[in-house]
């Protein structure tokens, strides 16, 4: 299955988004990595390198960040992580959660929820 990680400035928005997406899709590969080590506004190189490990399968890890540093930290991680099983996917962090949990849970590939992820930002709302 595919692991997802959560990466937030917040250690509280990262780990409800983690919780909230249980609900939808309990038994995913979920984990998250929201702020600093000390649990203030930030993010977290180490944080975001053992949610990888935690959730790294043979089928690969999809990272959704919510911006700036974030999506940069994510990056570097990548980059240490030397495996292209990790990606970042671009889309609304709370809506792309639940669809790359449930997606994940019910077999699709990496390739598939990174398609499904990019139309998710499209969807209205009303």
């Amino acid at each position: 299955m595919v692991g997802i990680v959560i990466i937030s400035h917040s250690q509280n928005l990262a780990e409800s988004v983690a919780e909230y997406t249980t609900i939808m899709a309990a038994g995913a590969n979920v984990a998250a990595a929201g702020g600093t080590e000390d649990g203030s506004f930030g993010t977290s190189f180490e944080k975001i390198y053992q949610a990888i490990e935690t959730v790294d399968s043979e089928d690969g890890v999809i990272l959704l960040m919510d911006m700036g540093s974030a999506v940069m930290t994510a990056e570097m991680v990548i980059e240490a992580y030397g495996s292209d099983k990790v990606v970042m996917a671009d889309c609304p962090l709370v809506e792309g959660a639940v669809v790359a949990t449930i997606d994940a849970l019910g077999g699709m590939s990496r390739d598939e929820i990174l398609a499904a992820l990019a139309e998710v930002g499209k969807t209205p709302k009303f």
